[in-house]
């Protein structure tokens, strides 16, 4: 009889981690993510994940809950407490609907607006280091890339179209 540990030993061992785009994407996110909070924390005194946060409401992509849960794959109640935790801090607050009492908005505070507008430079800053020795052009590569991977997903997100993810020079 064959152990089952062996063969799943087997498997583990030779598989390329490194080689593996989906651990090198993994690690990349993860990497930005630490340095973005690394710098947020020590210049603002949030997390990267905060600082996005209020970078989107203030660019008006997402204005409810529920949005952010869908743009960052996140549950319902982990965007609660995120929101909670901002709400608390002065960053933001939740603002009902007068068409629709249902409905909750997330508009910034004073604060939190300051917040946002200087997370562009963070993220930047923390993507030039990253991106040292590359060309304008490479960059470029490597958006359309991972643009058109957004795309094969069958992400919707707005600006982002088949064309885009085909052009390397797009800005976006």
């Amino acid at each position: 009889m064959t152990d089952p540990s062996s063969t799943s030993d087997s498997v583990v061992s030779e598989y390329q981690l490194g080689e593996s785009v989906g651990y090198l994407i993994s690690r990349v996110k993860s990497t930005v993510s630490n340095l973005v909070t690394q710098r947020s924390m020590a210049e603002l005194g949030i997390t990267s994940q905060q600082g996005s946060i209020l970078f989107m409401v203030a660019s008006g992509k997402c204005l409810l809950a529920a949005e952010l849960a869908r743009e960052y794959g996140i549950d319902a109640s982990a965007v609660t407490r995120l929101v909670d935790r901002l709400e608390k801090r002065g960053l933001l607050t939740r603002v009902r609907s007068n068409e629709d009492r249902r409905v909750v908005r997330l508009a910034l505070t004073p604060e939190g607006d300051a917040i946002a507008a200087k997370m562009p430079a963070i993220f930047n800053g923390v993507l030039d280091s990253l991106l040292g020795g590359f060309t304008p052009e490479e960059v470029g590569f490597l958006k359309s890339m991972l643009r058109r991977v957004l795309v094969n997903s069958g992400e919707q997100a707005t600006g982002l179209t088949r064309d885009a993810a085909s052009n390397p020079d797009s800005k976006s």
